[in-house]
């Protein structure tokens, strides 16, 4: 099977229907309580091993859309409007069920996409201090948290995320969920994602999933994961 050009593959992209919005479309979003942010750094700052293009299309069009629909869909809920966002999903069984399917897959792609931004933009290397050591403890070590990672990610069907979550005394565990759901539904922490929708990777990997997510840590944030580390133990880490 022939290979997608970047040119082609954004093309059938557009085709699809996601080139009506421009990279910085997120700045015309309508108003709502949930907003997207700027990438906290330039779109190239992951390069070469996430493609400017991919992170732009990403936060600019994807995750902008999720918050879109967030918005309308709590609009009519003025009690949802008002809760953050981490609460609204881990009691997503009192949620109106009219807007409950469109709370979870958009509040969930914000929860996600929010807490992903954070941790890439890095040089990746090694954690250091209390964060090396609970992974030592609790995966055997970094290049053992890397390869169970990597399988768990494998493994997800369609599209989904893999996780490590992180529990009140700093036990990390990983986990995997379909779509977009996360952890925080219920009631857990999330330490770090990787989102393996091929919307992720597929202008520079296309079908290679696993040399995505091998080639993922070399833009993670170790400084931004330890400070999540220890939100969670202190109990104040939301998405």
């Amino acid at each position: 099977m022939l290979s997608l050009s970047r040119r082609t593959a954004l093309a059938t992209l557009a085709g699809a229907g996601f080139a009506a919005m421009t990279p910085r479309a997120f700045a015309q979003t309508p108003g709502g309580p949930f907003k997207l942010d700027p990438l906290p750094y330039p779109a190239g700052k992951n390069e070469p091993h996430i493609d400017a293009q991919t992170m732009e299309i990403h936060h600019g069009r994807h995750h902008a859309a999720y918050v879109n629909n967030l918005n309308a869909a709590v609009a009519p809920h003025g009690n949802l409007a008002k809760m953050p966002l981490h609460e609204i999903l881990a009691k997503l069984g009192e949620v109106p069920e009219g807007a409950r399917t469109a709370v979870r897959n958009n509040g969930g792609g914000h929860a996600n996409h929010s807490m992903f931004w954070q941790i890439m933009g890095g040089a990746g290397g090694t954690p250091k201090g209390d964060l090396a050591s609970a992974i030592a403890r609790d995966f055997g070590g970094l290049d053992k948290l890397q390869d169970a990672f990597a399988a768990a990610g494998l493994r997800v069907f369609g599209s989904g995320w893999v996780f490590v979550t992180v529990a009140a005394d700093g036990k990390l565990a990983l986990a995997t969920k379909p779509n977009q759901d996360t952890p925080l539904m219920e009631g857990g922490r999330v330490l770090l994602g990787n989102d393996v929708w091929e919307h992720a990777y597929y202008l520079k990997y296309q079908n290679r999933r696993g040399d995505y997510l091998k080639a993922w840590w070399n833009v993670v944030d170790w400084d931004k994961v330890a400070a999540r580390f220890a939100a969670a133990k202190a109990g104040t880490l939301t998405i």
